[in-house]
């Protein structure tokens, strides 16, 4: 067992924030004293970590003394404030924000993917966008085998993407539809029940959102393909977790299914469900709560003999956020590099 660690969240109330405590628990992550931080308007309260009850503490520059491991779970704005001086305190950050993620000395990293780039980290380690992560493990073994020549990728995301108060507000507006009252949008610009969204953050002066433009570029960067082409539309969905994706891939060479199956089979955490004459395929429902990634309709592209037409789904807060976080810093442990 590797020696226990002193360990931070911060954002720790917040949807990842709790499920990352969950799965740190499940995996026995090895924690010698455990620092709750979030927002002054958390501070004061209790969280039970196994046999542990601890208080929350309010989030500050000097929060960081004796840490090792700091995980963020929180904006861009305060990723950018705390994470300098809890570098410099001495702990090595993981951040779930946007912040760093494109900063060229800042390793941005899935682990069944590109683990290697770890070595390089000075103090900061980003956790791609929640669709970035499952694309690109599934990706990644067909990657190496026969290279992408184009990706075309369209998601549906749930709203715990955006947060507890986008859980709330689709809950509200359900029960208010579903009385035959009108809504009252807040987190979203439109009503998200009963409804599909064509528009996950803000949208750039090209035409494309943030989400979008962060899933090619951090699909460029992670697979260390500056100059592949992709193209994304992000819907967001009313679903509470899991992400789904829709991908047309096109590689080099020709590739068939059954060639796709095998070489994603093989990848670890990836699960192929695929048995359409049963209506096998994955969905939000059954990827929530797993740490898996679910792939199927796996079939040819029919308007392009080198393309694969599949359909994935992942438990955004999992595996697209604190998963990946314990699984980056499960790698730093076995590479002495914490």
């Amino acid at each position: 067992m590797p020696a226990p660690l002193n360990v931070a969240v911060v954002g720790a109330t917040g949807l990842v924030g709790k499920e990352f405590l969950k799965i740190a628990l499940e995996r026995r992550f090895p924690v010698k004293g455990l620092r709750l931080l979030a927002s002054h308007r958390s501070a004061g309260k209790k969280i039970t970590y196994g046999e542990w009850e601890i208080e929350v503490e309010e989030a500050t520059p000097k929060s960081f003394g004796g840490v090792d491991i700091a995980f963020f779970s929180v904006s861009t704005e305060v990723s950018k404030t705390l994470i300098p001086p809890a570098v410099k305190a001495g702990a090595v950050c993981i951040d779930d924000s946007s912040a760093w993620r494109m900063e060229e000395d800042v390793p941005l990293v899935v682990p069944e993917v590109n683990a290697d780039d770890l070595k390089d980290h000075r103090g900061i380690i980003s956790i791609p966008n929640c669709p970035t992560t499952p694309l690109c493990q599934v990706l990644w073994p067909v990657h190496k085998q026969n290279k992408i020549a184009r990706l075309i990728v369209d998601t549906y995301q749930s709203v715990s993407g955006t947060g507890t108060a986008a859980v709330d507000e689709l809950t509200e507006q359900t029960r208010q539809v579903l009385d035959g009252n009108k809504t009252q949008p807040h987190v979203y610009p439109h009503q998200i029940a009963f409804n599909a969204l064509p528009q996950v953050d803000v949208f750039l002066g090209s035409g494309y959102t943030k989400e979008e433009w962060k899933i090619i570029n951090e699909t460029r960067k992670i697979m260390h393909e500056p100059e592949l082409p992709i193209s994304a539309t992000c819907v967001r969905i009313p679903v509470y977790v899991g992400h789904c994706e829709a991908v047309h891939a096109e590689f080099n060479k020709p590739i068939s299914p059954e060639q796709f199956h095998d070489l994603i089979k093989a990848s670890p955490n990836v699960y192929v469900q695929d048995e359409p004459s049963v209506n096998l395929y994955p969905t939000p429902w059954t990827s929530a709560g797993r740490d898996e990634t679910f792939v199927g309709r796996i079939r040819q592209d029919a308007s392009h003999p080198n393309g694969i037409a599949f359909w994935l789904a992942s438990d955004n807060l999992r595996k697209g956020a604190a998963l990946n976080a314990i699984q980056i810093a499960e790698e730093l442990i076995a590479r002495n590099l914490v």
